[in-house]
């Protein structure tokens, strides 16, 4: 399979690049700095560089791809659209691409829907006063998303990313994924 990785030097997308190119697909990373891929060059990967101001520079990139991996962050206090801005942009290039799979992550913290009583009459609100900038831009980008009419997308609210190497596997369907651990 041909995967288009964008964000592909933070935390999670150098994880998703990793994984991907050993389980033998072929990755296309996307990254603003090459130098910042932690992924040693090897056969299957290709480097794109392309900002997100570049609109044929993103659809070139995802020109060829079987699926799209949204793994983009912000790294903002304040209000923010950026992954709902993002999101517009991954949706339109993949429909002029004809790319219909595309992979996001959102984050646990906007959801409520299976929590415990204490996580969503405590630990919820204090976190999403917190991060409420955050969390009203992932729904956002969700809600773009699942307005694009694209096909075999995943959005991950329940995935919560550590740096640690994988101690499980993502099983998903729908508009949701849930972390499965060992």
């Amino acid at each position: 399979m041909n995967i288009t990785v964008l964000g592909a030097t933070g935390g999670t997308g150098r994880h998703v690049v990793a994984q991907a190119l050993d389980a033998g697909h072929r990755v296309t990373a996307v990254v603003r700095d090459p130098a910042r891929l932690a992924v040693p060059p090897q056969e299957g990967l290709t480097v794109a560089t392309a900002g997100l101001d570049d609109r044929a520079a993103v659809l070139q990139a995802v020109a060829d791809a079987d699926a799209v991996v949204d793994a983009l962050g912000v790294h903002t206090s304040g209000p923010t659209t950026f992954r709902a801005d993002t999101a517009r942009l991954v949706t339109s290039v993949m429909r002029d691409a004809g790319v219909r799979r595309l992979v996001v992550l959102s984050a646990s913290g906007a959801h409520s829907d299976g929590d415990s009583a204490p996580v969503r009459l405590l630990v919820k609100p204090v976190l999403g006063w917190f991060l409420r900038h955050h969390f009203a831009d992932m729904l956002a980008m969700e809600e773009v998303v699942r307005a694009s009419g694209s096909t075999g997308r995943s959005s991950c609210p329940r995935c919560s990313p550590t740096g640690r190497p994988p101690a499980g596997s993502v099983a998903g369907s729908g508009a949701t994924c849930a972390a499965r651990t060992r």
